[in-house]
């Protein structure tokens, strides 16, 4: 596959990984209190973050882009800290983490049966629906602890989408140019069903923060419409470094 090259990723996410390094962890011994919705919802979400990403890295790998499959890494890791934080987050409130949930295993299963290209846009609604749901958690909790671990995981999810969406432009320039809107008329059903799907089961956290399961779907639908027009070329996505211009900053 031609793509644009990915070295100013790479240098990106090594960056952001030094600043990390040096801004140092959260103070977590001033413990966490929170609504017990919103502690096990938290607990769902942290299975998902703390996958391995063997599969999408040896598909990177496969790909035959060696500047990418670095980059793969790089954010794989980015999202193995955050599944470390929100672990670190629910022991600072006393909350155990869980060995798995049903249905991240469903996600994962679903995604390892696909290809590149399909994997990247399951992962993008993985994404999206990441982002408003760190937004909102950051924005409608009290706790100072949660608002700032929220909030640094919030700053990568957003990175990450302007990432991943350089890859599936050039992914989805591959195909036939009638097929290109309905591939995209497709992903976003496709993530409004998992939106739906996440608002039924993180309803009870929902209510607990006092936001209505249509304001929570409303924003990720929202959001895809600039993300959308991204993978088709549409939308230039921000280059590596400039967050505050991404459609998803605000």
């Amino acid at each position: 596959m031609s793509t644009d090259g990915f070295a100013d990723w790479v240098a990106e996410f090594e960056a952001e990984k030094e600043r990390r390094a040096r801004a140092g962890d959260p103070d977590w011994s001033q413990g966490a209190t929170l609504p017990a919705a919103v502690w096990r919802s938290l607990q769902r979400f942290q299975v998902g973050e703390d996958g391995d990403g063997r599969n999408l890295i040896s598909k990177a790998d496969q790909a035959g882009d060696d500047t990418y499959a670095t980059a793969v890494r790089l954010f794989v890791a980015e999202e193995q800290n955050h599944g470390r934080q929100l672990a670190r987050l629910l022991a600072a409130g006393g909350v155990a983490t869980l060995e798995g949930h049903w249905s991240d295993r469903i996600f994962v299963r679903f995604r390892r049966l696909l290809g590149m290209r399909l994997e990247l846009m399951v992962l993008m609604i993985a994404e999206l629906v990441a982002v408003e749901y760190y937004r909102t958690v950051r924005d409608r909790v009290a706790d100072p602890l949660t608002r700032e671990v929220t909030a640094r995981i919030l700053a990568d999810e957003r990175r990450h989408i302007p990432f991943h969406c350089r890859r599936l432009r050039h992914s989805i320039e591959e195909l036939p140019a009638a097929l290109r809107p309905v591939a995209i008329l497709g992903w976003r059903l496709l993530l409004l069903a998992a939106t739906l799907f996440v608002i039924l089961d993180h309803g009870p956290a929902l209510h607990a923060l006092q936001v209505r399961r249509t304001r929570f779907l409303a924003g990720v639908m929202r959001s895809s419409t600039s993300v959308a027009a991204a993978m088709l070329g549409r939308h230039q996505a921000r280059t590596a470094g400039a967050a505050s211009r991404h459609p998803l900053s605000a």
